[in-house]
């Protein structure tokens, strides 16, 4: 009798300390995993990001993910059963730019591609890039084509394209570089609906020919009456915005679990003084507050209000509304400036109503956190009040004049005492620790010894996304590029052109570029403080207690 080997994950790579990555033969047996993962997570599972030959588990703590990498490799992979749920049919145009270029490549004609494309089941077999944003995986690879040599800068939103073996539908204009076949008005992603992807992973999609785009947007789930317009005058206390400084954004500690739609966790990057600041005022240690950037943050209290300020040290301003005796009989009941005080770092104080509080610019450090007693009151989105700075996901920048409401996410009746802070990135150098790979073997000892032996500048053109670091390239050992696959904050990217991106919380959960470490999750706070212009050196650190960098099936030959 003949005897099948049951199909195994092939290897497990860490990324970092809380996440691992496990390789795959074929994107079959990727699908498999992720539907395993999907109906029984392994104890301590966070998140699960399927990609086109790997599928990265982030794990709640260094133990467990260090439980989960050497689970995968016992786990025996069952095929993925066919869902017998209905499919996505999305009407399509077949009037794409790049149509006829499409039938060239494959010795299709134009009708012939059209008939190819809707003639077959597709699989979504992972998200990323954007929000909505699903890689549908055919039954034959017909119309498998290579991205374009030059990407658009903006692809319309609604285009059908292919790229590779996979065919998706840009749900947003946007930047990219897929072969554009046609146009569709299915909205693949919409916040106003109970499950906001329209395809998710595992989903079969059909698509059909129509002759024109009829654009329909889906009603609102019922499950919850729709929540009513904010009115300012309803607003019965909070902080008015005067000056919202280089760029300030209401965030909390990010929203969990949504890897698999294509949305990153966003959050405060420096958590530790959003923790603090909200601690200091009585606050859940969730609750939303005010990130700011580089000083400059003005705002006016409405209502007398129990402020703490943490982060990049700095002066606190409070200027005092006063009445002048002149004025006490006037009608028009202007308000000349009054007196003027300080209010310290990472300690509760009084902002009166009509007091005005401005952050000078830093001392060190770069990022400050301002929690109101109570909490910032925007609407949730997916679990979140964080703003998403690259999906466009929860509130927008703090913008002049803007009223911002109060809530009630208290944790305690009363204050706390103030807290020492910890020392902030200054003119030296911040030392960040990096754990090896999951990538590392796509360079040699010279890159890794150049990695660490440099200091890094940080440029201008970092942000939240991710910091961008120039100094010495680092050269790979091997030719080619890297199938997309899972990625986290943290990760050291390296585009061909050698310079470092060091991922930040609203980074893609997908990257096509090999990661030679991941900065340990510790010393991100530490990253989130090191200002533009400021330099950085990497520094290859242990494993952490009960962590190992390798996790194989068979010893290394």
């Amino acid at each position: 009798m003949q005897t099948t080997t049951a199909k195994r994950v092939q290897s497990v790579r860490p990324v970092g300390t809380r996440a691992v990555l496990a390789e795959l033969d074929s994107l079959q047996d990727v699908l498999a995993l992720q539907d395993m993962l999907y109906k029984s997570p392994l104890p301590g599972q966070v998140d699960v990001l399927a990609a086109a030959e790997t599928v990265m588990v982030v794990g709640e703590s260094a133990a467990a993910t260090r439980a989960i990498g050497l689970r995968l490799l016992e786990l025996e992979l069952t095929p993925l059963i066919a869902s017998d749920s209905g499919l996505v049919v999305i009407d399509t145009v077949y009037d794409g730019d790049d149509l006829a270029d499409v039938a060239e490549l494959t010795g299709l004609s134009v009708e012939g591609v059209v008939a190819a494309h809707t003639g077959q089941i597709w699989t979504v077999a992972f998200a990323g890039f954007a929000p909505g944003f699903g890689y549908m995986v055919g039954e034959n690879e017909a119309l498998a084509v290579p991205r374009r040599s030059s990407p658009r800068t903006a692809v319309p939103a609604g285009s059908v394209a292919l790229g590779g073996q996979y065919s998706a539908v840009y749900p947003r204009r946007s930047p990219g570089g897929w072969q554009l076949i046609g146009r569709t008005g299915a909205q693949m992603w919409d916040l106003d609906r109970s499950q906001p992807a329209l395809v998710r992973p595992g989903d079969r999609v059909q698509y059909r020919a129509v002759r024109e785009v009829v654009t329909a947007k889906a009603p609102s789930s019922g499950d919850a009456p729709a929540r009513e317009p904010e009115k300012e005058h309803h607003v019965e206390a909070g902080l008015r915005i005067l000056n919202p400084g280089t760029q300030s954004l209401i965030q909390d500690l990010g929203r969990r679990g949504y890897g698999p739609l294509g949305v990153s966790a966003a959050g405060a990057l420096d958590r530790a003084s959003l923790r603090r600041a909200n601690r200091l005022v009585g606050n859940e240690s969730s609750a939303a507050a005010i990130e700011s950037v580089n000083g400059g943050l003005t705002v006016e209290a409405v209502g007398d209000q129990v402020i703490a300020v943490t982060g990049a040290p700095t002066t606190l301003t409070i200027e005092s509304p006063s009445w002048s005796e002149s004025d006490a009989g006037s009608d028009d009941g202007a308000i000349q400036p009054g007196a003027k005080r300080t209010a310290p770092m990472a300690a509760p104080f009084a902002l009166l109503d009509g007091e005005v509080l401005t952050l000078g610019a830093p001392e060190s450090g770069f990022r400050n956190y301002m929690a109101i007693r109570g909490g910032a009151d925007v609407p949730e989105v997916l679990g979140s009040r964080s703003a998403d700075t690259m999906s466009g996901i929860g509130p927008a920048p703090l913008v002049i004049r803007q009223l911002l409401p109060v809530g009630n996410a208290t944790a305690s009746t009363a204050v706390a005492n103030p807290e020492l802070q910890p020392d902030f990135p200054g003119a030296g150098v911040t030392v960040l620790d990096v754990i090896p790979g999951p990538r590392a073997d796509w360079f040699d000892q010279e890159a890794l010894d150049s990695l660490c032996g440099q200091e890094w500048l940080v440029t201008p053109q970092s942000n939240r996304v991710g910091m961008r670091l120039d100094g010495t390239p680092l050269k790979r050992t091997r030719g080619g590029e890297l199938p997309s696959e899972g990625t986290m904050a943290g990760a050291l990217q390296i585009p061909p052109a050698g310079l470092p991106v060091l991922f930040l919380a609203d980074h893609p959960i997908t990257g096509g570029y090999p990661v030679i470490g991941v900065v340990r999750d510790e010393h991100l706070d530490l990253a989130a403080q090191v200002p533009i212009g400021g330099k950085i050196r990497f520094r290859i650190v242990p494993d952490s207690p009960g962590f190992t960098t390798t996790f194989t099936k068979t010893p290394e030959k």
